[in-house]
């Protein structure tokens, strides 16, 4: 008798009788059909509730949502900061802001070593994350973002080993390694502002890449979401960390970011279908994506017009870290909440089609099957 992965969701069965007088024939209602296929439902009968038309398999959820907990969300928001102050070290190096410079280089670092932690955290092993190495694929944001991640990590820990040695007075028993560093950091500065972008911004990419209903509507804007989120967060971050006469470019990133968060939240939540952006206005994500615009606002607001204070550049810093915060974490408790709903697959969908068929778009396999 041969087995399936399916045969776990068949119910026990009784020992079969020899001989005897055969039992009476099953219903349709009963595992199996009574003609000896063994064939049928292999769940118990349920109830769809009224007016439910559009209810999902045995009331079952149609997508199934993926095991990803907070360790995630805390990864998004800080690798979005560490590609950011990534981006901040650069222009300040450029621009000859040694504090910024060195503020935002041992911010990049700390957060893509925290968020390290929380991404390892999250997959169970640390073997996995070396097995996410194994293979490059070019259509798999997840992929190229554990690239990504590990060569900005590699080029900001060169960096912050300069600057820990600058900050010492070069006590650092580096020997002959020391000149060796100073010759890496340019090509080092180079690859982390390469990198900064994409690592800021391919985690929404990667949520968009799912099937999750929220998340795969909102994929033309999540990316430019999170680096929004990604600008303000890093801006925060040195306008905490540096002196307010070298801040003038993390002030600027930050406005620049609230402006971008704020423009990009709403244009998605346009885009979508009702049922599809409804999870980002109801509910838990709902209060935390709130939270979030109000503190980027208030924050911006601050950086904007009182951001030569220091006690006002630290207190709009801090509430534009939370706002990012908030938003990773927003998005993530919208879109694990977006599966449970089997109306937020199936009724955009078929928007969707009946969309593409009265636009005349006829002649394809998506609006020609049954």
């Amino acid at each position: 008798m041969s087995l399936s992965a399916f045969d776990a969701a068949r119910p026990p069965e009784g020992p079969r009788r020899r001989g005897g007088r055969r039992r009476g024939r099953r219903t349709l209602g009963e595992v199996g059909m009574g003609d000896g296929s063994r064939e049928g439902a292999v769940v118990e009968d349920v109830e769809i509730a009224p007016g439910d038309d559009h209810g999902s398999y045995y009331g079952r959820p149609v997508v199934k949502a993926p095991p990803w907990e907070e360790p995630i969300a805390i990864y998004l928001f800080l690798g979005g900061l560490a590609g950011g102050s990534g981006l901040l070290a650069f222009g300040a190096r450029c621009t000859g802001r040694e504090v910024l410079r060195r503020s935002s280089r041992l911010t990049a670092l700390g957060a893509a070593g925290l968020g390290t932690i929380a991404l390892i955290e999250d997959l169970g092993r640390p073997e996995r994350f070396a097995n996410m190495m194994r293979v490059v694929k070019v259509s798999s944001p997840m992929s190229l973002g554990t690239y990504v991640l590990a060569s900005f990590s590699t080029v900001s820990g060169v960096l912050a080993v300069l600057e820990v040695d600058e900050m010492t007075g070069r006590r650092i028993p580096l020997g002959p390694l020391r000149a060796l560093l100073r010759l890496l950091e340019g090509p080092s500065a180079l690859v982390q502002v390469v990198t900064a972008p994409l690592l800021a911004s391919y985690t929404g990419a990667l949520l968009g890449n799912t099937v999750v209903p929220t998340w795969e509507a909102g994929r033309a804007h999540l990316p430019a979401l999170f680096a929004s989120s990604a600008s303000l967060a890093s801006g925060g971050a040195a306008m905490l960390t540096s002196p307010v006469a070298e801040a003038g470019p993390a002030r600027a990133l930050a406005v620049a970011g609230v402006a971008g968060e704020v423009a990009s939240m709403h244009r998605m939540k346009h885009a979508m279908h009702p049922l599809e952006a409804e999870p980002l206005e109801i509910g838990r994500a709902g209060t935390l994506l709130r939270w979030s615009e109000r503190l980027a606002i208030a924050g911006g607001v601050g950086a904007l017009l009182g951001g030569r204070n220091r006690v006002i550049a630290a207190a709009s810093g801090a509430a534009l870290l939370a706002s990012s915060a908030l938003t990773r974490f927003g998005v993530l408790y919208a879109g694990l909440e977006s599966v449970k709903d089997p109306r937020r697959v199936v009724v955009p969908q078929k928007a969707r089609l009946a969309a593409r068929r009265a636009a005349g778009t006829t002649d394809d396999a998506i609006t020609t099957a049954d």
